[in-house]
């Protein structure tokens, strides 16, 4: 059996996230729908990352087995024909067999977009949150510097997440600014569910209220983040401002 990789690109709007559920659009289904069409054969993918409805991803990493004998650039290009327009594969290529898109990861980095002015965009708004108020910057950078390195996320995971360790070390976070667009990153080894949208929503409503101090601001994140407790964080984020933008491997 061949092992396929697949990098690819989807606007999330549609879909009812990335995993497969019945009598829902999700990425997965339709991917393996693709798939089907192209092979001949019943096709079951995994993915690196379960994006939750409304999510993108610039490069979400999937894997499937097969026995078919077509070129790996087939299932590129052949796919991006039976594709709906709002998915792309942007590279295909064969794996060794051990290669497993969600546990070979090393670290998945997610990208979290707001547009900050007094007024919305039509050409943005499934992809950028619009947020009018203030934000300091500074101080959400000195929070996103502050949470590198190994914490307990109980705080900001989803209520019914059925995950025993709530543990996850974050690689490298940070925020920055270009003309009205905030951006946030975050990198880490895995994330709960939930975890980055609950993340921006608590900084956005730390920094609200840190009259621009940006140290007082990471002391009312860390407070927070230190009682382990979903109900004493900020409101989610929503989901269309977050995208799945890179998953890294350990090179063989």
């Amino acid at each position: 059996m061949r092992n396929i990789k697949l990098v690819l690109e989807y606007d999330g709007t549609n879909y009812n996230g990335w995993q497969k559920q019945p009598n829902m659009p999700t990425i997965q289904g339709t991917v393996e729908e693709a798939l089907t069409q192209l092979t001949k054969t019943s096709i079951h993918t995994i993915g690196a990352g379960r994006t939750d409805t409304g999510v993108h991803a610039e490069g979400q990493v999937a894997n499937f087995h097969t026995d078919v004998s077509i070129p790996v650039i087939a299932f590129q290009k052949g796919l991006n024909t039976l594709l709906p327009h709002d998915i792309v594969v942007s590279s295909a290529a064969e794996v060794s067999a051990d290669f497993h898109a969600r546990f070979s990861a090393t670290s998945r980095r997610y990208r979290y977009t707001l547009l900050n002015r007094d007024y919305p965009s039509a050409l943005t708004r499934h992809t950028a949150y619009f947020y009018p108020n203030d934000i300091n910057v500074n101080s959400v950078d000195a929070i996103c510097n502050s949470l590198v390195g190994k914490w307990d996320f109980s705080s900001f995971q989803k209520t019914g997440s059925d995950r025993q360790n709530p543990v996850c070390e974050i690689f490298e976070t940070c925020c920055w600014k270009t003309n009205e667009i905030v951006y946030i990153e975050i990198e880490a080894d895995s994330f709960l569910r939930g975890m980055v949208r609950a993340i921006v929503g608590t900084i956005l409503k730390c920094v609200r209220h840190d009259s621009g101090n940006a140290e007082n601001a990471c002391a009312q994140f860390y407070k927070i983040l230190s009682k382990k407790d979903r109900s004493r964080a900020g409101p989610s984020a929503p989901a269309h401002g977050l995208s799945l933008i890179r998953v890294k491997y350990d090179a063989k």
